[in-house]
């Protein structure tokens, strides 16, 4: 048993949750509420690595399941143990930590949804993006060489502190960016300043980047264009990363290099055989076959070589097509009662009991019907209300 599951909430898994099921949902929470997404959402991008963190490290899983929160920082884990998030994400979506980020601009992570259709096939995508480029008119400079001055806004700090009184002599500073120097302690005058850029040093500019999704991809794989990230004077450019987010397909689910599908077969096919179509992700229609006297089953499952995924980087090699049965029987009296011996003298014997008189014969009921006498003598017990309410019935005996 789980002690307790704050962590499991807050990624929206449950307490099983396998450890792919852990990172993917990781992986979406991290980019919905990164601090360069949603700068209101610090503490909630914190919480959910922290929790990433534990739960993905099967020795610190254990601890938090065996003792909760508690257990982890009594383990070594608290006052400061945590990782950096910002290390988590790096390290999760491919980055190097807090060293890189020093010698390096920060990546810019992107979440691509893909079919799976394009999975198998292969597929090229073309994604328009929002950059900063280094001015090409005060090459990253920011105004006249020579000119720069120091921010009388922040006197050079790069911060401002605001003061504000909160309640009887209790006073709160906050600390802010500078947003006339934002946050270089120097600026240029109005007039030094670069017209393109407005002293910024950068300009946005729209980067078309064409995404090639090759055959045998898998959901939450990464794709890195080295170098195209946001440019900053001074600093090597970051990195774009793709995640591919693999969408829902209505026929097929992906289970590594295989594929799985349902199939829905009447009573006849499941005991004499039958002649199936199945649509292939590239358009292809297969004739799925089962002899006549190969009985199956509900749920059994059989394999087609060669019909799944495609492997990456193999192309010419695919997983199992997986099949899933599902039989439909037939109705309630589909067939008249006369004919019932027939049918019977042509399937497999049934078997006999020995019936004795201490015995109870009994009929068998429907469930729904035994809930809507249940309600309703329910409902008759409250009207009246005399005596003690009846809480359920029985099924008629003979």
């Amino acid at each position: 048993m789980v002690r307790e599951t704050g962590y499991y909430d807050l990624l929206g898994v449950s307490p099983n949750a396998s450890l792919d099921e852990l990172k993917k949902a990781y992986r979406k929470l991290a980019l919905k509420y990164h601090p360069d997404k949603n700068p209101n959402e610090g503490e909630k991008f914190k919480l959910i690595s922290q929790a990433y963190e534990v739960l993905s490290d099967p020795k610190k899983r254990e601890l938090y399941d065996q003792g909760g929160e508690q257990a982890i920082k009594e383990g070594g884990m608290g006052g400061g143990g945590f990782s950096s998030p910002m290390d988590i994400f790096d390290m999760f979506f491919g980055g190097g930590g807090r060293m890189q980020r020093e010698r390096k601009g920060k990546n810019v992570v992107h979440q691509l949804g893909v079919t799976l259709e394009e999975l198998y096939n292969g597929s090229t995508r073309k994604l328009g993006l929002q950059k900063n480029v280094i001015c090409e008119k005060c090459d990253g400079y920011g105004g006249k060489k020579g000119t720069l001055e120091k921010c009388s806004t922040c006197k050079g700090r790069g911060v401002q502190v605001q003061v504000q009184q909160i309640g009887p002599g209790m006073i709160q500073q906050i600390q802010s960016m500078c947003s006339d120097c934002q946050g270089q302690g120097e600026r240029f005058s109005s007039k030094d300043r670069c017209k393109n850029c407005n002293g910024r040093k950068v300009e946005r500019k729209k980067k078309i980047l064409e995404v090639h999704i090759d055959k045998g991809m898998k959901d939450g794989q990464r794709i890195t264009f080295n170098g195209e990230g946001d440019q900053e004077p001074g600093l090597e450019p970051g990195d774009v990363i793709i995640v591919l987010d693999l969408k829902e397909h209505p026929v097929f689910q992906r289970q590594g290099d295989n594929l799985i599908m349902k199939m829905k077969i009447k009573l006849v096919e499941a005991l004499c055989g039958f002649n199936k179509t199945v649509r292939t992700l590239d358009d292809r229609t297969l004739i799925v076959h089962s002899s006549p006297g190969n009985v199956i089953r509900p749920n059994d499952l059989k394999c087609i070589y060669n019909e799944g995924m495609p492997l990456y980087k193999e192309p010419y090699e695919k997983g199992l097509l997986i099949v899933k049965f599902e039989i439909e029987f037939p109705e309630k009296h589909w067939l008249p009662e006369n004919m019932l011996p027939d049918l019977e003298r042509l399937l497999p014997p049934r078997e006999h009991i020995m019936v004795s008189d201490d015995m109870e014969e009994v009929d068998l009921c429907e469930m729904s019907d035994y809930e809507n006498q249940k309600r309703s003598y329910s409902r008759e017990a409250y009207e009246e209300d005399e005596g003690p309410r009846q809480s359920g019935v029985q099924c008629q005996t003979q």
